[in-house]
């Protein structure tokens, strides 16, 4: 089986219901880190007052390799607090399982989910809100020219 690769693009919306876990009071800071196989982009941070339902608005690029070797394709959402004087705090996640989206994407030369909203769990899988994101798959096209790239420098089949 040849391996395909291509480009998803994640669309990190809003989140709702997050809870305050600050122990002196205020506002939470919430940022979320998304991961995907090894691969991880991080949003901004939305400044207290808007913590309980952020907006983000920002797109995230990973590449994606298929099959992989481990056949793990799954998004991780992690809804992390930002704490100024102490270690940031973990607020919960989402997983998207992206598989079957994946593979819908090289039948048809692209997949998209419109923005739809996953539940946010805690550590004990207890319910923590809510975050919408949007996820777009586009498979790269292969070229006449395929680069292969060996510790930084790249060299093409042009020049062969």
């Amino acid at each position: 089986m040849t391996t395909t690769f291509g480009i998803m693009e994640v669309n990190l919306v809003s989140a709702r219901g997050l809870k305050n876990n600050e122990f002196w009071g205020g506002g939470i800071d919430p940022y979320v880190l998304l991961q995907y196989r090894g691969q991880e982009r991080k949003s901004s941070t939305v400044r207290a007052g808007q913590g309980s339902k952020p907006e983000w608005n920002e797109k995230f690029t990973f590449k994606i390799e298929y099959p992989s070797v481990d056949g793990q394709y799954k998004l991780i959402l992690k809804l992390m607090d930002h704490d100024t004087f102490s270690a940031d705090d973990y607020l919960g996640e989402a997983t998207i399982y992206l598989k079957e989206f994946i593979e819908l994407g090289l039948e048809n030369g692209k997949a998209e989910i419109h923005p739809k909203k996953y539940s946010v769990v805690g550590s004990d899988q207890s319910y923590c809100g809510e975050i919408q994101v949007g996820i777009t798959f586009t498979p790269k096209k292969a070229t006449q020219y395929e680069e292969v790239e060996y510790g930084g420098w790249k060299e093409s089949d042009e020049y062969s």
